[in-house]
Formats: structure tokens, sequence, C-alpha cells
């Protein structure tokens, strides 16, 4: 009997015991510490139907009107479109606080909305609450949403389209045929995963939630530990999380089933459909997404020019920390993703973003205390964070491609005698370079804006970029603060482009 090209073997047996143990042990290790389950507040309560609340709503606007965005660029060919795509992707992986204020030149009570709202003598708006806290969850979870949903139309091979033209099918029945079936793959896992990131929000509540009618999960959790140092409560809100957390992946993974188009011949994929009416409105979503999502990061350029010029050698040390962590991240978390990318290593993942950082960084510090002093190995334990959260993402945007690739080529490579490494040197990761690229370019640029753990645990020899613009924020050096913020956005959009350019839209694979 021919061995399979996938069999087991202990490589992801490994890799999920590894990732297992860094998500579930600093949870263990606060739990522990915490002694006794503590009740919760009726507080807590409504925090945790607030969170579900604006998960619901956030994760759903995000795919809702991520689905007519993608399909707008996955059909129309238009000069700057490589740059849009790139540009698209700029608010997921711009570090929180810098998008909050970006978010908040436009929104705010002195931003341009309400400016131009008092210049009509109309009623201004506030981004404060819940509103507040939705827009800014579909400001960064759209462009990931459209993205995901841009890497399912881009799977369908030419071919199918190619058929689809010649059968004289158009608009709605194209739609039904090919395109309806790969949203029913790829969708229910974008949801899936945009929830989680919603559930763990927490600069988002703090700087827009507006009290504590808007707190989160996270935002508890925060409370609970530096407020009160209450282990035990912060111990049982982080378990919940996580519950609901893993209850998501586990709906996403039943509902995101289907099999795909088959192997086609890596063709660019042209469209023929869409003409007349459909042209224009592919243009007005795709303006109107450019729109919401670029004109704060204008504003934040606009901002932080006059402070490039001010910054000073820690400033520059400290993103010299950032792009160092960032990049062993991404090493460490495409390491895991590659033999994880299964239905049940994409479970096991979700965990990373479903756990509190708050608490992994808690958890890794009482773990490393009786050993090791924490402070020496602060961006060591960045980075292998940075990594867990990010390979929930990393997984989504792998799998399916995965899973086609094993089905399409799995017999063939049994029968050429694949395994183990070969199969992934010659097969797998071929045709997951598309995928890989964006997948490493998300995570380079997480890590590179990520504040949690590094404020918990660095000193000011090992401050990364994010924590060195909290500090200048702090000491009220809003100048300086604002070009280090703009030093950190264009670090993370050039590395994102640099793992990206391989897994653009019109790559030829």
């Amino acid at each position: 009997m021919a061995r399979s090209a996938v069999s087991v073997n202990p490589v992801p047996v490994i890799a999920g015991l590894l990732v297992a143990g860094l998500t579930l042990g600093p949870v263990a290790a606060v739990i522990w510490r915490g002694a006794a389950w503590s009740a919760l507040a009726p507080g807590d309560w409504h925090a945790i139907r607030f969170t579900l609340v604006q998960a619901v709503i956030s994760a759903g606007l995000s795919v809702l009107f991520a689905v007519p965005v993608a399909r707008a660029l996955a059909r129309r060919q238009f000069v700057g479109r490589g740059a849009l795509v790139a540009l698209l992707g700029a608010p997921f992986i711009l570090p929180v606080i810098v998008a909050v204020l970006g978010l908040l030149a436009v929104f705010g009570q002195s931003g341009l909305v309400n400016t131009a709202l008092r210049a009509m003598d109309l009623p201004e708006v506030t981004i404060y609450g819940l509103h507040g806290v939705v827009i800014a969850h579909v400001f960064f979870n759209l462009p990931l949403a459209v993205r995901m949903i841009l890497q399912g139309w881009l799977a369908i091979p030419a071919e199918r389209f190619r058929l689809a033209a010649s059968m004289d099918l158009a608009g709605a029945q194209m739609f039904r045929v090919l395109e309806l079936p790969m949203l029913g793959r790829i969708a229910p896992g974008a949801f899936a995963v945009i929830f989680v990131v919603c559930l763990s929000s927490f600069a988002i509540a703090l700087t827009l939630g507006g009290g504590p009618k808007a707190t989160t999960v996270e935002l508890a959790i925060y409370q609970a530990m530096r407020f009160d140092f209450d282990l035990a409560r912060a111990s049982v809100l982080a378990v919940i999380q996580l519950g609901l957390a893993l209850v998501a992946g586990l709906i996403a993974l039943q509902v995101s089933t289907g099999a795909g188009f088959g192997a086609g011949q890596d063709r660019v994929v042209l469209r023929w459909d869409g003409g007349g009416f459909a042209r224009i409105m592919d243009m007005v979503w795709i303006a109107l997404v450019a729109l919401f999502l670029l004109t704060p990061l204008l504003m934040v350029v606009l901002r932080g020019l006059p402070g490039l010029l001010t910054l000073g050698p820690s400033v520059w040390q400290a993103a010299g920390h950032s792009v160092l962590v960032a990049l062993c991240s991404t090493l460490l978390c495409l390491i895991w993703a590659l033999p994880l990318a299964t239905r049940g290593g994409e479970l096991l993942g979700i965990a990373g973003i479903a756990v509190s950082p708050l608490v992994l960084g808690t958890g890794l510090f009482l773990i490393l205390r009786p050993y090791v002093n924490p402070l020496d190995h602060a961006l060591v334990v960045t980075g292998v964070v940075n990594a867990l959260i990010s390979l929930p993402f990393a997984l989504r945007i792998l799998r399916p491609e995965a899973d086609a690739v094993r089905r399409d080529y799995g017999r063939l490579g049994a029968a050429l005698g694949l395994s183990g490494c070969a199969w992934a040197r010659w097969v797998l990761v071929p045709r997951l370079r598309r995928p890989l690229g964006f997948a490493g370019g998300l995570t380079v640029a997480l890590s590179m804006g990520d504040l949690g753990v590094i404020a918990l645990f660095a000193d000011p020899d090992h401050a990364t970029l994010p924590l060195k613009v909290y500090e200048l924020m702090g000491a009220y050096r809003m100048e300086g603060a604002a070009g280090a913020a703009l030093l950190l956005l264009l670090l993370s959009l050039g590395l994102f482009w640099l793992f990206d350019r391989g897994g653009r839209v019109d790559a030829v694979a």
C-alpha cells in the first residue's frame, strides 16, 4: 500500500505541543497563582455581554463590506491597483494607539468630520461608546477580511472563469456557481478570526469606550490585574475569553467546509464579467473603502513628518529592537504554521489570540521569575508571544490553500514517494508561495506594532519602538511621539511589502 504524501510525522506533533504549552502554560500559571476561583462582579457580566455584542457587530460588518470590495479588486485592473491593495492592509498592521490617533483626527471632536459638520450647522458625531468601538474595529479588520477573501477569489483557477464565460454565465449566475461556494469556505473563517480579535480588544475600548458601559473582557482583565492585582478574578475572565474564542473557532471550522475548484495551470485570472453598472459599483466600493481607510493614515503622516527630524538615538535603537523581534517572530510563526495548517491545527492556533496578551505576559513572568530575571529576556519573550498571537492569522491564510494542495497533489506525491521534507520542499511550499508571503507580511507587521508583553517586561535598554512612542506621549513630547509613530508606520509597511511582494495579486506562480 502506497504511503501517503502527508503521512503522520513527528513535526506537527512537536509544533502542536509547543504551541499548546506556550499558550496554556502561562494561563495555568496565573490560575495557580490566583489560588482560587473568584466570583464575577456584575460589571464583569456586563463586560462579557458588551464584548460579545461589539465583536459580533464588528466582525459581521467587516466581512460584509469586504465581500464587494474584494470582488471589485479581483475583477478590476487599474493604474495603482497593486499599491492600493498594499495600502489597504495598513490599518490592520498599525499599532493600535497610532491608528486611534488617526481616527480621532478624522472623527474626533476637533476632527475633519465634526469640523465640516459645524461649518454646515449640522449635529456633531461622537466616536466614543459602542459605535466608536465598532468603527475602530471595522477600520482595523476590514482590510484583513478583504485580503483573506481576495485570496479566495484568486485561488479560483482562471480556467473556471474561461469556462463560465464560454457558457455565457454572468452576474448573479457566475456569483452563484463560482463565487458563492468560495465565500462559503473563506468567509466563516474570516469572521471567526476577526471575532476573536475583537474579543481581546483592549486599547480601543480603553480610548474609545467612553466609560464602564463600554468595557470589554480584556479591559476588565487589565483592571483586575493592574489596579486590584486580583489574579483569581483575572484568571476566570481569561478562561471565559478563551472559551468564547474556541467556540467561535469550532463553529467556523464546521461551516467553512467544502471542496475547492481543483488545480489549474496557474494562469493570471482574467475576468470578462461585470460591465456597465457593475463596473461603476466596483469603483464606488473601492473609492469609499479607500477614503475610509486611508484618510486616518494620511493624518498620521501629516502630523508625523515634522517630528521625524527630532528623533534621538534611543528611538533608532528601539526601532532596531523592533525589526529584530519582528523578523524572529515571523520566522518562528511560519515554522509553526506550515505543519499546523490543518483543521485541528487551526483550532489549536486560534488560542494564541484567544488568550489575553496581558495574561500571557503575566504568566510568563511568573514562570520565568524563579529561574531568571525576566527583564533580561524581554525581547525573546516578546518575540515568542508575538509569534503565538500571529499564528491564527497565518493558519487562516494558509490552511484552505494547504488543504487544496493535499487534495490535488497528494496522490501524485504518494506515487512519487514524496513525504516529509521532500513533500514540503517540492510541492507544499512552492504552491503556498502567495499565501506564505501574505502571512509573513502580516506577522512581521503585527509584531512591529505590538505593545502588550514588552510593556510588562522591558527596561529602557530593551524598549521597542511602540513602547518608545508611549514613553514620548507620556512625557508630552507630542512632536517626537508623532515622528516615532510615523517611523513605526513606515517600517511596518515596508516589511509587510517586502514579505508580501511574492504574493501580490498580480503574481504569476
